[in-house]
């Protein structure tokens, strides 16, 4: 990465926090973001020289936002959908695992599939969209899930859990434990839970209150999609969704360095 790309990132990772704590000092966010203070300060003046940020008070020690940064926020996130957002992730995901990647949204105890973008390949698992799968037997369904607080869960399942194949988790333990397993991993893999001849692996896309509003996956016919290729592809699914989520106003906690 050039020297150019690293100062613009910083800037944007100094915005951002920025954003968080307002008001901030400089020591502070170096701290946060496990950055030189000497960066930090750049990235400030920068910032400042471009409007998007301001000292608070007279003394320049603390910062926040401009209005500036706060009707491009507000403009930006009402003008973008969930399918806008995950556009150009869906094309990326089925370039880099060569299967059908899929954006879906939670609809009662169902995920509605709203967008595909299909592999190459001429055997295919097809869901046409519109198509439904049930929340506790897809990789797209288990990644939602995965992502609210477990109280909620049985409530919108329902009391039981339906049995679609001879793999599908029918016991709350269990499947309570595959939830804690997804956040673990950060995705969700299901190999013929809801139809035996399919498998995929799914992660869930944040707003930016932090609640689930999609999940995207890549889907192929099982016998194509090895435990060992569900292994590969979830990280590629959490990055995809990662990007979608910031998209779409979500920020991740920064932990300290």
């Amino acid at each position: 990465m050039s020297e150019g790309m690293r100062t613009v990132l910083s800037a944007f990772r100094v915005l951002e926090e920025v954003a968080h704590t307002q008001p901030a000092g400089v020591g502070e966010l170096a701290r946060r973001l496990g950055l030189p203070k000497s960066t930090v300060q750049r990235a400030l003046r920068t910032l400042w020289t471009a409007g998007w940020i301001c000292p608070d008070g007279a003394d320049v020690t603390r910062w926040v936002l401009t209005t500036r940064a706060f009707q491009v926020g507000q403009h930006a996130i009402s003008d973008i959908s969930v399918r806008d957002a995950a556009a150009a992730v869906l094309h990326e995901l089925r370039r880099e695992t060569g299967e059908t990647a899929h954006l879906m949204v939670r609809e009662g105890e169902h995920a509605v599939l709203i967008e595909r973008v299909e592999t190459d390949h001429p055997v295919r698992a097809v869901l046409p969209l519109g198509s439904t799968v049930p929340l506790h037997g897809s990789s797209n369904g288990k990644a939602i899930l995965a992502a609210m607080p477990r109280e909620k869960v049985q409530p919108i399942i329902g009391e039981r859990l339906q049995r679609y194949t001879g793999s599908t988790i029918v016991d709350w333990d269990e499947f309570f434990a595959e939830l804690d397993g997804v956040t673990q991993r950060g995705f969700a893999s299901n190999f013929g839970e809801w139809r035996a001849d399919i498998a995929a692996v799914a992660a869930a896309i944040l707003d930016s209150s932090g609640e689930p509003v999609a999940s995207l996956s890549v889907s192929a016919p099982a016998g194509r999609m090895s435990e060992q290729a569900r292994d590969r592809y979830g990280p590629l699914v959490i990055e995809a969704t990662q990007r979608v989520s910031a998209t779409l106003g979500y920020r991740r906690p920064v932990r300290p360095r």
